[in-house]
């Protein structure tokens, strides 16, 4: 059992593997590489992430690297978008430091975008309560972007359109395939690699818990 115990945690700890199980998440969805072509979108929607304020720090240091890369996203989405305001969500679970979404609202108004086309919806505190506010301040019929990680948007896609809304999926921070096998450290199973299988076990239970069903059946 030992030995078996050992031999599955190198194997989620491979690249291989971790990008095997990985990858077929983040690529559900194509990413919405050019937005130009896209009429009457009124809302930009940043999925909550982590964060860690201080003061001391600028708030590009404070950002999760995931929140930093959605929010860095979502600006360049509402750049070639003017008629879109900038939606940030996301509340801290604990209680113990302030919702991640100030931080986003923060961090946005540092790239340039102007107070008043930001909207920020800071009591959700998952993905469910996040598709739940954006549903009652925007109301059902408005088109929304909603950007997420790659590895998320499977699962934040079904969430929002349970609730009734249909967004178009602006999936970012893709870590699946990533190297080219040309460097040893490519081969040598490593924490970061583990870290991608656990985040892929993640997303496919919360699949699960919702419900199979891939865009294709519809």
């Amino acid at each position: 059992m030992m030995t078996g115990a050992l031999l599955c945690l190198l194997l989620a700890s491979w690249r291989p593997v971790a990008d095997a199980v990985l990858a077929p998440l983040e690529n559900w969805h194509p990413p919405l590489v050019d937005p130009t072509g896209l009429d009457g979108v009124a809302a930009v929607v940043v999925l909550g992430g982590g964060w860690w304020p201080d003061a001391r720090w600028p708030i590009s240091a404070q950002l999760e690297e995931s929140s930093a890369i959605r929010l860095f996203e979502g600006v360049r989405l509402l750049r070639v978008l003017p008629e879109a305001r900038l939606v940030v969500s996301g509340a801290s679970r604990g209680g113990e430091v302030a919702p991640v979404a100030l931080g986003y609202a923060e961090a946005a108004r540092a790239l340039g975008v102007p107070r008043e086309r930001i909207l920020v919806l800071d009591t959700p505190v998952d993905t469910a309560g996040e598709a739940d506010a954006v549903r009652e301040a925007l109301g059902i019929g408005p088109r929304l972007v909603l950007v997420t990680s790659a590895s998320h948007m499977p699962r934040a896609v079904r969430h929002f359109r349970a609730v009734g809304l249909d967004p178009i999926p602006a999936p970012t921070h893709r870590r699946a395939g990533r190297a080219n096998g040309e460097r040893l450290r490519d081969w040598v199973p490593s924490t970061e690699e583990l870290r991608k299988t656990e985040t892929a076990w993640y997303e496919y239970l919360g699949l699960l818990a919702l419900g199979w069903e891939h865009p294709r059946s519809r």
